[in-house]
């Protein structure tokens, strides 16, 4: 074999190699770990699928813990990006080791869950009967204050089983808030937070522990974000607004709930729309949202999600309707577009 030949085979196996070599560091994925909240978890899971089809090579994988979790795991700086339905709080922000945005993703209900034996008609509740429920103060499903805005109904006394969750929950949140904007006394006694001291009730862990004691429990009473009683095909009742109309948890009242927010949104989107005013208005929506820290350490991974909420704002919202959430609104869109770009990269 003549020398030539056989150090030109050498040099395009070398070749060869160094081609194979850079094609896979090309191929590497790049894996974004998340955690937070469960309320808005279906579409989440379906975003990081459909995203991951366009760009195989990102893996965004994402713990459905609650909140409170999510919000943690953040501070502590264990995953990338946290998740919230109810905004971090000045001292949760302190505590942050660096400057926390908030970016909201969609738009949710919070549904009063129930399981009546022999009951399969839609119950109304209005906010203060809720209050009362969760305060152990109404104690029996014929009681004289749930008859009252249901006439008609033939409600048993089978005894109120109250579920609630275990866990620091945005969901909890949101329903906190909007009871303490209707009910003084719950607002004294129970308060606005991820995790509260609750008078009666056993908990669950999750949207989908909450869905579960109700489903199991005859009597039972709780509350979940609105795809989780469609998933799980559990009765959930209307609520009573601002406007004293009895609504029906739908996008379309929720999106209504945002109407006032819209006109007035704060720069860091940390806003509540519970209990909001108008006709046709669904009054336990609220938005979630996704937290990001201002200067990120890891530039490849921020320059990422920018890109994956640049697509989840426009895209991605489409996928909202058919898992029971709402669209943001397209001027919140248009001031989170500019807001991302406050993301050192």
């Amino acid at each position: 074999m003549k020398l030539h030949t056989l150090r030109g085979w050498r040099l395009a196996a070398a070749g060869a190699c160094v081609i194979a070599l850079g094609a896979g560091v090309a191929a590497q994925k790049l894996q974004i770990n998340g955690a937070g909240a469960t309320f808005p978890y279906p579409i989440y899971s379906k975003w990081f699928s459909e995203y991951n089809k366009l760009h195989p090579n990102i893996e965004i994988n994402y713990q459905s813990i609650g909140s409170g979790g999510g919000i943690r795991q953040l501070t502590n700086q264990t995953v990338f990006f946290g998740a919230t339905d109810g905004p971090m709080t000045p001292a949760q922000l302190a505590a942050a080791p660096g400057r926390v945005l908030h970016f909201p993703t969609v738009l949710g209900a919070v549904v009063p869950i129930y399981n009546i034996p022999g009951v399969t008609g839609e119950l109304k509740f209005s906010g203060v009967v809720l209050a009362d429920v969760f305060l152990g103060k109404i104690t029996r499903w014929n009681d004289a204050a749930i008859m009252k805005i249901n006439p008609g109904v033939n409600l048993p006394s089978t005894p109120i089983a109250v579920a609630r969750r275990s866990d620091g929950s945005g969901t909890t949140y949101i329903f906190v808030d909007y009871l303490s904007k209707v009910s003084a006394e719950f607002k004294t006694r129970v308060g606005v937070n991820t995790a509260v001291n609750w008078p009666v009730g056993l908990g669950g862990a999750g949207n989908e522990g909450v869905a579960g004691l109700v489903k199991q429990t005859p009597g039972a009473i709780g509350y979940v974000e609105l795809i989780y009683a469609l998933q799980n095909n559990i009765s959930y009742g209307s609520v009573q607004n601002a406007a004293g109309e009895f609504v029906k948890a739908t996008t379309a009242a929720v999106t209504k709930a945002a109407a006032e927010a819209v006109k007035a949104m704060p720069a860091d989107f940390r806003v509540s729309i519970t209990n909001a005013p108008g006709a046709g208005v669904y009054p336990i929506s609220s938005f979630t949202w996704l937290l990001f820290y201002e200067n990120p350490s890891n530039k490849a991974m921020a320059k990422t999600m920018v890109e994956f909420m640049q697509w989840a704002l426009g895209d991605g919202q489409k996928f909202a309707e058919e898992l029971g959430y709402a669209a943001v609104p397209a001027p919140v869109v248009q001031l989170e577009l500019a807001a991302l770009k406050k993301i050192k990269l």
